[in-house]
């Protein structure tokens, strides 16, 4: 752990899809993006589709191009994604983690911001009985819901306000976690999962990890 980790926190607030639960296979998502523009009559190059999921953009020009009303497409694009993702989990993709089980141990309260769409996060936390999180932020299937996405600091102030903390932690596995922790003024821990091993920062956390257990471990000896 990093010597300027603090340590008193009075909350802990987590990141989804990468720290609780594994992320979305990649071509689940291009197949919505697929399948949202055919919706509107429109086909798109699989490679375009890819690019949008893969850099996380709102293909706001695309739409317009083809004549879409950007809106429109984008509340069907979130629809049909957050769907996709639910019947993936279902069919056995997008495990939760096992270290998840840790978090128990933290008499902390606890919360998630996600960057995944609002109703598939309330999908997993019932799939999976994670009745854990006194609150939870995703995006909503609005253009002005996608703009608020993380590095941007939104939903993670309202996520401190839910739960009156002062002293919260931030862990994510992305840069733009901890882009987000610091726009919000508070600590942040990256998660060095697998699928990130290799990910080289051009922001420091206040501390990084390579599991749950270590950061649950960690937290309880400081309090």
């Amino acid at each position: 752990m990093s010597d300027r980790w603090a340590g008193d926190y009075d909350a802990v607030v987590f990141d989804n899809d990468g720290v609780l639960v594994a992320p979305t296979e990649r071509e689940v998502l291009v197949d919505a993006v697929m399948d949202s523009f055919r919706a509107f009559g429109v086909e798109i190059d699989r490679a375009f589709a890819r690019r949008t999921v893969a850099e996380d953009t709102v293909p706001i020009e695309a739409a317009r191009e083809h004549g879409l009303d950007p809106e429109a497409f984008w509340h069907h694009r979130e629809l049909t994604a957050s769907l996709a993702q639910q019947t993936h989990v279902r069919d056995g993709g997008k495990q939760v983690y096992d270290d998840v089980a840790a978090l128990g141990q933290l008499d902390l309260p606890l919360g998630i911001v996600s960057n995944n769409q609002h109703a598939t996060v309330e999908f997993l936390l019932a799939h999976y009985d994670l009745d854990g999180f006194r609150t939870a932020y995703g995006r909503q299937p609005t253009l002005a819901d996608a703009a608020r996405r993380k590095p941007e600091s939104d939903y993670l102030e309202r996520a401190l306000a839910d739960l009156d903390a002062n002293e919260a932690l931030y862990v994510g596995d992305s840069e733009k976690d901890i882009v987000a922790a610091r726009r919000a003024g508070i600590d942040s821990v990256f998660l060095r999962r697998d699928h990130v091993a290799d990910v080289v920062l051009s922001v420091e956390p206040t501390a990084e990890v390579p599991d749950l257990q270590t950061l649950v471990e960690a937290l309880t000896e400081q309090r």
